[in-house]
């Protein structure tokens, strides 16, 4: 299997002021098509050749070559699509997503605030993450292009969202305020991708 770079639902410019578009640009067809060319590279001739990616993720601890281009390659295509125009009408969560943020973190605001200082406690590059366990809700954080996927201690649970907190991310616009970028980003999330793959968790 040859992994492709994923062409995106929107403009690189579609989720202005909030994620800029040259950001948007250099992240997508620099970065991220990095992680997906130096990932076929990895996987030429070895046994993960023909793998999902999934599949790969959950066998690659021992070669870094893989563990971190395949990671970088997933994660992503996942953040890609936890996203959409703020003016979309997917920018707030609701139903049993809603409810069940509520019932482990007392409020949106409380998770949104438990998430962000997930993020910021990160030390260096990696990531946060909201995960669901048969709809039992958990935030953890993982280093470098790490996910959950791989079976992490203590981050191994279904990603359900997932942030960028790597410097390529957010610098262009928002230097080293990295809680600027994220306070920013909930408005680009796209909760209707969020909670499908929620309720996914729990059937």
């Amino acid at each position: 299997m040859t992994f492709e770079l994923p062409t995106l639902d929107y403009s690189y410019d579609a989720l202005e002021p909030h994620l800029d578009s040259l950001t948007m640009e250099i992240h997508h067809s620099k970065h991220h098509a990095g992680y997906t060319s130096k990932l076929n590279a990895a996987i030429k001739g070895t046994e993960h050749e023909g793998r999902s990616i999934e599949e790969i993720l959950n066998k690659c601890a021992e070669n870094a070559a893989v563990r971190n281009n395949g990671g970088g390659y997933w994660n992503h295509c996942f953040f890609w699509e936890s996203m959409s125009p703020a003016d979309s009408g997917n920018s707030s969560p609701s139903g049993k997503l809603l409810a069940s943020i509520e019932a482990k973190f007392g409020s949106f605001d409380e998770f949104k605030a438990a998430f962000k200082a997930s993020a910021m406690t990160r030390f260096g590059s990696g990531w946060a993450w909201l995960c669901s366990n048969n709809g039992e809700l958990s935030i953890c954080s993982s280093p470098n292009q790490d996910n959950p996927l791989m079976n992490i201690e203590g981050c191994s649970d279904t990603p359900i969202l997932g942030i960028d907190v790597w410097e390529h991310a957010y610098y262009k616009k928002y230097g080293p305020g990295r809680g600027d970028y994220v306070d920013a980003w909930w408005n680009v999330v796209n909760w209707a991708v969020v909670e499908d793959r929620f309720n996914s968790t729990t059937q």
